[in-house]
């Protein structure tokens, strides 16, 4: 054996070497279990691979494809499995192979299955899984690999045979991994099975053993694998066509079953060993034979097919020979190539039996009334049947070989096809190589809905691309392929844009916003929530949490955004409504114009509002008035980048936590592209984990934020941020930057205001003006204005010198510069203007010439 024949751990090298390793392979196995392991790391590898594979003049098919020739694998067989393994790796199938086989793209995540109940589930590795991979397909043991490290395991190979094929696949597929944690799960070892004291020693240590082969060669396995490890066992299987009388005098059929036959030349659990017809007729058998023959041959010409190999060629020859001789019997009938490159064996006898492959195949009748009888004795080897038969028996046929034990039923010409996420041999291999474990706890932990979060947040590196702005939003929309819901975004900050998404992005984002408003004091058990977001046009608010909701299996009212208000107000009461959603104007619009029976009712114990500034005097007023006990937000997210915030009952005003599992965020400087300090205001750039409908890599949302750190004293480790407005809300005005949020506050704090407040920016010829405009009467009860509303009617000289006095920036600009001519109207909120697209309150309104 050559050396560096091994591949351990990111390193060649050699059977001394091996030696020495495997006494410390328990060692090796719990270090690299010690570091957590999630599919997005997988993925994100095996797609860049894929990329590579379907490029035949990159390096690592270069690379590959001269090992398997020089294992003897001709040309055009070894470009064949290239892109076979280019196909299998790909991000979309293993996404939908996750999404199938264990429920979603994180499966590990230990959350829970039901919202009223503290019990979490999850998928978690077994541990240390052994493959032992078959010699017949060079790929198999690491596609096999590929589905361990997918279930996070550590994966140790044994493969066979002078060929490196598995070791060098699984190399590139490390080599591609930044993180070096595919590298730390991956263990190929070349030996032969009688070297039986290397694979003793690795089954000692597994705690799951894939093992392949004939049923001597997963005996020897068996033998070896410790109490309590798992065999998995992916032994041989068997295959056949069944055709009827219709399908039998098909041409395209017949074609479809010798392609099937040629394919692989039968080397496919799934290539057909045996043509079965729904006869009991033995001459309409032979003449079948002797026409298939034809068609045949026909297909093996146009492929110029390698030979077997030596012990391969006896086989074929023994088993032409007895058949020959059973000629003279009346028993059976031979047809074969004059080549010798393929056969077709007529046997009147009923029974299934194996063929000795490589374009050799039984001809044999069985009646559909038999079949049960004949085949269910031989149901653990049977695999894919190819089913050539009207559309009416068709479906009676597929039930009856079902129940006969078979794992898969196509037509003819398609059995050797899969389907992304399809099962093998009748289980789902992923599900074999994990395990389901549960965590039941108590009350303590009824605001979370994922433990993980406690313990760290999975934060993957952001891609290597440049940043996107809100305005050049179509450039991550260069493949909409995959998209199959759109919804209009847009329009409070530029023009409405469509944004694309899968089915699966959707769902899996609504199961966050779920998780969210459950950290943010959502209680399924006992909340009444009426929905009232507004919905159509730009809005997603009302859609999306319906479906979040939903996914609670929350008791829910969506009535959606009313204009009569105090018809939304008398409903809350009749119904038992105790919780709110929706935008702060609309919510507080329908507590004003419902004041007297919501006061009396104090029934409202919760608000969850999105999509604007909740003003710290409008929630005061709410509690006090009300007796509303909970005012939080009730996610951070946009229409075109989905949830990407939550709240946690220790989150202060426009603190949020990530939602980690669905984005990378940077908060990056607001003059150049590198990351802010902690403390520094910057711009919001999100990139999504696993965004299938579109890309959303690098995208810059609109927002300012700083992260906010240290621990959070609710136990979350995922990452926190605090807003601080948009874009728009830092503005220049006269030679001064300035920032709504301070007029907010002076707003709120000094002149005890809590209405909508916006800022107008204009000029004449020989100056610039500045109007704060403060909406009057806002929170007024039945009798007449309330406090605030009296400091809202005082002298615009008096408003306007509070902000002079609380904004020393402001007084710069006004007072020592002279630049800006400070103004202040009360004015009703309908005066108010509105972006026309999507009705939402701009927070600055810029009439200047130049910024037109």
């Amino acid at each position: 054996m050559t050396i560096d024949q091994h591949y351990w751990q990111g390193a060649w090298v050699d059977d001394a070497e091996v030696e020495k390793r495997l006494d410390a392979l328990g060692e090796d196995v719990r270090a690299a279990l010690g570091q957590q392991l999630g599919p997005l790391v997988v993925l994100a590898a095996c797609d860049l691979l894929s990329a590579a594979l379907a490029d035949p003049q990159s390096s690592q098919s270069l690379r590959l494809a001269a090992e398997l020739q020089a294992s003897g694998v001709p040309a055009h067989e070894a470009a064949r499995t290239l892109r076979d393994v280019a196909e299998a790796l790909g991000r979309e199938p293993l996404e939908t192979k996750l999404m199938r086989e264990l429920g979603g793209i994180d499966p590990g995540r230990l959350a829970r299955f039901d919202f009223r109940r503290e019990i979490f589930e999850g998928w978690l590795p077994v541990g240390l899984l052994v493959h032992v991979a078959p010699g017949s397909a060079p790929a198999a043991g690491a596609l096999s690999v590929v589905e361990g490290l997918l279930a996070g395991n550590v994966n140790a190979v044994k493969t066979s045979g002078g060929s490196r094929f598995t070791q060098m696949l699984l190399a590139e597929l490390a080599e591609l991994d930044p993180s070096g944690l595919l590298a730390a799960r991956t263990i190929v070892l070349n030996f032969p099975s009688s070297r039986t004291e290397w694979l003793r020693r690795l089954c000692e240590q597994a705690d799951a053993v894939a093992a392949w082969g004939g049923e001597e060669a997963i005996a020897g396995v068996a033998a070896l694998v410790p109490p309590g490890c798992r065999l998995i066992d992916w032994g041989p299987k068997l295959s056949f066509g069944y055709l009827t009388q219709d399908a039998w005098a098909s041409p395209e059929a017949l074609r479809g079953i010798a392609d099937d036959i040629c394919r692989l030349d039968q080397q496919a659990c799934s290539s057909p060993q045996v043509v079965y017809l729904d006869t009991d007729d033995n001459e309409q058998v032979f003449a079948f034979a002797e026409r298939f023959a034809r068609v045949l041959d026909q297909t093996v010409a146009a492929l110029s097919p390698a030979p077997p190999e030596l012990l391969e060629r006896a086989e074929i020859s023994n088993t032409v020979l007895v058949a020959r001789l059973e000629e003279h019997l009346g028993l059976t009938r031979v047809h074969e190539a004059a080549d010798g490159t393929w056969r077709v064996l007529a046997d009147t006898r009923i029974a299934l039996r194996a063929s000795p492959l490589h374009r050799t195949v039984w001809v044999k009748p069985l009646p559909r009334t038999r079949i049960v009888e004949v085949l269910r004795p031989m149901r653990r080897y049977l695999q894919t049947v190819g089913l050539g038969a009207s559309r009416a028996d068709t479906a009676q046929l597929a039930q009856a070989v079902l129940a006969a034990g078979a794992q898969r039923v196509t037509v003819p010409g398609r059995m050797l096809d899969s389907y992304d996420g399809e099962p093998h041999d009748g289980v789902y291999a992923l599900q074999r190589y994990s395990r389901r474990v549960d965590v039941q706890l108590d009350a303590r932990f009824s605001g979370d809905a994922c433990l993980d979060d406690l313990v760290a947040a999975r934060e993957l590196a952001p891609p290597k691309a440049e940043v996107v702005s809100k305005n050049d939003f179509e450039l991550l929309q260069d493949d909409l392929s995959r998209a199959e819901v759109f919804f209009r975004s847009g329009g409070s900050a530029g023009a409405p844009k469509l944004s694309a998404f899968t089915w699966d992005d959707y769902h899996e984002h609504m199961r966050s916003g779920a998780e969210g408003l459950l950290a943010a004091g959502f209680d399924v058990r006992t909340d009444r929530a009426m929905n009232l977001f507004f919905g159509g046009l730009l809005y997603g608010g009302f859609s999306s949490f319906f479906s979040v909701l939903e996914t609670l299996q929350a008791v829910q009212y969506p009535m959606a955004a009313q204009e009569d208000h105090a018809l939304v107000a008398r409903s809350i009461v009749e119904h038992g409504v105790d919780t709110l959603f929706g935008m702060p104007n609309y919510l507080l619009r329908v507590f004003a114009a419902g004041a007297a029976e919501l006061r009396a009712y104090r029934g409202v114990r919760k608000v969850f509002f999105g999509g604007e500034h909740f003003p710290q005097a409008q929630r005061d007023w709410l509690r006090t008035e009300f007796g509303v006990e909970v005012i939080r937000s009730a996610a951070y997210g946009s229409v075109d980048a989905g949830p990407l915030g939550y709240q946690c009952p220790d989150a202060p005003d426009r603190v949020h936590h990530l939602f980690s599992g669905l984005h990378t965020l940077e908060i990056l400087a607001l003059d150049e592209d590198r990351p802010a300090a902690v403390s520094e205001t910057g711009r919001l750039v999100f990139t999504a984990h696993t965004r299938r409908g579109q890309r959303l890599d690098r995208y810059e949302i609109g927002d300012l934020g700083r992260w906010t750190p240290g621990e959070c004293p609710c136990g979350r480790r995922t990452p926190r941020f605090e807003l601080l407005g948009r874009f728009g809300d830092i503005f220049r005005s006269g030679s001064h930057f300035l920032n709504v949020r301070r007029f907010l506050a002076v707003a709120e704090e000094t002149l005890g205001h809590r209405g909508a407040l916006q800022i107008v920016l204009d000029e004449d010829a020989t100056s610039e003006s500045l109007t704060v405009r403060l909406e009057a009467q806002a929170g007024a009860t039945e009798a007449g204005a309330t406090e605030a509303g009296a400091a809202e009617a005082s002298s615009a000289e008096v408003t306007a010198q509070a902000f002079l006095d609380g904004y020393p920036e402001l007084a710069a600009a006004v007072v020592r510069d002279r630049l800006v001519d400070l103004h202040v109207e009360h004015l009703p909120s309908d005066a108010f203007e509105r972006t026309a697209a999507s009705g939402k309150l701009p927070a600055v309104v810029d009439r200047r010439i130049r910024n037109r």
